[in-house]
């Protein structure tokens, strides 16, 4: 038995290609099967990598008569949220407008014409508590929809108008030159600080999440603070530290095989979701580069090394590009491939047991259900001054058990891969690839992120210049997303940077100027689809920070370094539009607003354009270990009128330096010493 899922691509949606339901894909055949029968729609969103998608699929969806009642009375529509996160945005916001809150499984029932008018998410096959059987629930829209048909289709019309409403909430479209200033972004640092845990690091309480834009905020601050004796520059330093530190010594980030869980159940870090996602491991990636930068702490580059070992291990198409996750479950359980018992250790290890076990918090009696996560208590240094042992030779024991560890696992079944390659999460990893070249100084860094981006352009590219969504079996779909094309931009000036091979500018401008065209909805904010996306309700608004930045904040900057880079000053008043119209909320709000408020601080402190003319190789190398987030460069060994930064710039000495920052041009300079300490005045 097979639906008419059977010829997807999208490994959630291959997953229930055999379900008795008869699935459809969101398709024109669908939509219009339900006007013909005039049948209601039943929308079920998940993900593969979904736990409670696996549940809800087993205990209803493969069960017979309710995929029978299921087919009777509703047309049958399954989506992958990453392959069609424009359709998940908008029922999301429908259900979380009816209940309250959101998730997946997400289940929403629409009329004919798309409209969403009850919907929820997981639903148990008996009542649990408050929350309806599935079967319950489907009785009960069935009822209404012959039974109260004029009732359905206002609520579907009132939460349509919601949606609509939706999109303007927070921004400010009044008033000019709302800017981020010292004061807000002190208060923006404040905020964060007060909601932080200062134990076990993060914010918030369980279950926590990494909110890597928050950390990065507290680094930038930080840095460009920490001279000012009124700041919060050394509270803001020590919060992000130590939120690192306790997600690279908790269960969330996987000793044995190196990269970081979706989040983390409890407080302590200790106990994940196991899913791991690209994206994740890319933004954490790129925010350890930057604490590296500032503190050269090596544990911070281990880290970077152990993830990208992992990523390029277990998430690499051999063709160049980066698969989207893996699941949380191995054989029918939620964590079973990352789980250890004590015994089995200790068989594995013999006589490294003892002091691995110390180590990593492996007990007879486990930390988690009866079996033991790997997480670390204690510094490597203290407690090997505890044990009066040599560190060298601790570290020696604890790498051994690591690689006996990684070869008893590799024996397991594995959780599954959901092997589709996603545009806007390859970027991220790219410019994470990017930051650790800068970083670390590895030139395999660099030559992965340039074959990583020459195979997107090949793969997503079509012929008219725009690009896809996501690329399967040599075959790209779906027109990207605006964060698809904001990432693949801001990706491409991070390439730049690290490369000096300014035909990635070039590609960056051409995509910049292909944003505005399709996506503008007026001379401020941008829509989260393109013009040629036709099978929304509703066109909507991203302004808030979810897993990944806003699309709309990350344009925002790509507009002000870009114009900045070519002299565009109506696209860098165009940044300035859009971070004013978001300025009271990204104060108010920094935990949700993170990317906005990084971005509007860059723009505060004002970018460092850095030209180096002549001999440069070395020199790039050198100013790129550097922390310098709020800058620009270029590197030529001749003068190039093609850009106004290059132009009537000459080679004084074999290496000539110009710095430049708000409209005005220091001297030039003949060494990075010079630079950097022209930098920090």
């Amino acid at each position: 038995m097979s639906n008419h899922l059977m010829h997807e691509t999208s490994p959630y949606l291959l997953q229930h290609a055999h379900n008795p339901v008869d699935w459809y894909p969101w398709c024109d055949e669908a939509l219009k099967k339900a006007k013909d029968e005039d049948k209601p729609i039943l929308v079920s969103i998940g993900y593969a990598a979904c736990h409670w998608c696996h549940v809800m699929e087993r205990e209803s969806f493969e069960d017979v008569e309710t995929a029978g009642f299921m087919n009777d009375h509703f047309i049958n529509i399954k989506i992958d949220r990453e392959e069609r996160p424009d359709l998940d945005h908008i029922y999301m916001d429908a259900v979380q407008a009816m209940t309250g809150s959101g998730g997946w499984p997400l289940n929403v029932f629409l009329t004919t014409d798309r409209k969403p008018f009850y919907g929820g998410t997981y639903f148990p096959p008996e009542p649990i508590g408050n929350r309806p059987s599935w079967m319950d629930v489907l009785l009960a829209v069935s009822n209404a929809v012959k039974n109260k048909r004029k009732d359905i289709e206002e609520q579907a019309e009132k939460l349509t108008g919601h949606l609509h409403l939706f999109n303007s909430f927070g921004i400010e479209t009044e008033g000019a030159n709302n800017f981020l200033n010292e004061d807000q972004a002190d208060m923006a640092c404040n905020i964060l600080l007060k909601s932080a845990d200062k134990q076990c690091g993060g914010f918030g309480s369980a279950p926590k999440f990494p909110q890597t834009f928050a950390i990065q905020y507290l680094l930038r601050y930080y840095f460009s603070e920490k001279k000012r004796v009124d700041s919060h520059a050394e509270a803001a330093l020590q919060q992000a530290l130590l939120s690192l530190d306790k997600m690279i010594e908790g269960g969330i980030y996987d000793q044995v095989g190196g990269g970081f869980a979706r989040y983390s159940t409890d407080r302590e870090w200790l106990v994940p979701h196991f899913e791991k996602m690209l994206y994740d491991n890319a933004l954490l990636v790129s925010v350890l580069t930057e604490a590296f930068q500032i503190i050269k702490n090596k544990k911070y580059k281990k880290v970077i090394d152990f993830t990208l070992d992992f990523v390029e291990r277990e998430m690499r198409h051999p063709q160049g590009g980066f698969y989207s996750a893996l699941d949380a479950d191995s054989e029918g359980e939620e964590g079973r491939f990352y789980v250890w018992g004590y015994d089995e250790v200790i068989d594995v290890l013999g006589d490294d047991a003892e002091i691995f076990t110390a180590y990593y918090d492996i007990t007879p009696e486990g930390n988690w259900e009866g079996k033991n996560i790997l997480r670390i208590l204690e510094p490597l240094e203290e407690f090997s001054n505890r044990l009066k042992k040599p560190v060298d030779e601790v570290e020696a024991i604890l790498n051994r058990g690591i690689k006996k560890l990684t070869t008893k696992r590799s024996k397991r079944i594995r959780p599954a891969l959901d092997d589709k390659v996603i545009l806007g999460w390859n970027v991220l990893m790219n410019i994470a690839y990017s930051k650790a070249y800068a970083a670390t100084g590895e030139e395999k860094y660099l030559q992965r992120a340039i074959q990583n981006m020459q195979f997107l352009i090949e793969a997503f590219k079509n012929q008219d210049g725009s690009y896809n969504h996501v690329w399967k079996n040599n075959h790209s779909k779906y027109t990207a997303f605006l964060d698809d094309y904001a990432f693949l931009i801001q990706a491409l000036l991070q390439l730049q940077k690290v490369s000096g091979d300014n035909r990635w500018l070039d590609i960056a401008e051409s995509l910049c100027n292909k944003v505005i065209e399709d996506f503008s909805e007026d001379e401020m904010f941008f829509y989260y689809t393109s013009s040629y996306n036709r099978d929304v309700i509703v066109r909507r608004r991203e302004i808030y920070d979810n897993a990944t930045p806003s699309g709309n904040a990350v344009m925002a900057q790509n507009l002000y370094e870009l114009g900045t880079f070519l002299d565009k000053r109506e696209w860098v008043q165009r940044a300035e539009r859009m971070f004013s119209g978001m300025n009271n909320m990204m104060v108010k709000y920094p935990a949700s607003f993170g990317a906005w408020l990084c971005n509007a601080f860059e723009m505060m402190k004002g970018l460092d354009e850095i030209v180096l003319m002549g001999d440069y190789q070395n020199a790039r190398k050198e100013i790129l270990a550097q922390y310098l987030p709020h800058s620009i460069f270029m590197a030529s060994d001749k003068q190039e009128d093609k850009y106004p930064l290059l132009k009537n710039k000459q080679i004084l000495q074999p290496l000539t330096i110009y710095l430049c920052k708000n409209y005005a041009c220091q001297q030039p300079v003949y060494s990075v010493e010079k630079l950097i300490n022209n930098l920090q005045v």
